[in-house]
């Protein structure tokens, strides 16, 4: 899938249900989708026990969180002792979703020489659209607070015309999308207050670098 694509409304099973359909099941939240090799192999356990530990901050930020592997629901069960994980997991046993979503790693196979799944995480909008995507192989763990670091940037994006620095977390300034006049970037971003843009000095002498102090952006 490339970026802006709307996911396809797959029917799946769960360790929890069965028969639901994806687009149903987003709603109006976003969606959180990562894949993972197999259960019961020691990275998918560290990653599953993150998860479970920063559920709470992606609930907070409205992001659905779903998992898919190619293992059974009954082994889903069995693994989470008793479904107490706070998110699902698809049962994707013939590879068939992990397949049309682009997130197998054909060099990690299992004992019976089939593809893994890899590490893929695909974060869409209530929009069903895909906004952001990572992809890792299956033998090289996520890092699930940086991902959260990547909702936030995304989220923002979403909600107005700004853009990220490098390293960028929550709450730090943000820089005004070079494709915006400085008359909007003034009353759209700073709230009209033209003291809360701040043109970076560059060598070049062009003036596309503008950092929004506050969050004026925010209030619209």
């Amino acid at each position: 899938m490339k970026l802006g694509d709307t996911v396809p409304n797959f029917t799946f099973e769960t360790n929890l249900r069965k028969n639901q359909n994806l687009h149903s099941y987003i709603g109006d939240n976003w969606l959180m989708l990562f894949s993972h090799p197999a259960d019961f192999t020691p990275v998918c356990t560290t990653e599953l026990a993150e998860l479970v530990r920063l559920a709470p901050e992606f609930n907070r930020r409205h992001v659905e969180i779903l998992a898919i592997s190619i293992d059974s629901s009954e082994t889903h069960r069995f693994f989470n002792g008793g479904n107490n994980l706070p998110f699902e997991i698809i049962a994707d046993t013939d590879r068939k979703i992990c397949t049309e979503l682009g997130m197998i790693d054909p060099d990690e196979q299992n004992s019976q020489g089939m593809c893994l799944s890899a590490r893929a995480v695909m974060l869409f909008g209530p929009d069903r659209k895909l906004k952001s995507k990572i992809l890792y192989p299956a033998t090289f763990g996520r890092n699930f607070v940086e991902i959260l670091r990547m909702v936030d940037g995304v989220q923002l994006g979403n909600k107005a015309p700004v853009a990220t620095p490098v390293n960028w977390i929550s709450g730090d300034n943000v820089i005004a999308q070079p494709s915006l006049s400085q008359k909007r970037v003034i009353n759209e971003l700073c709230g009209g207050d033209p003291n809360k843009c701040k043109v970076v000095p560059l060598p070049s002498g062009k003036r596309y670098f503008r950092v929004i102090v506050g969050d004026a952006y925010l209030q619209n």
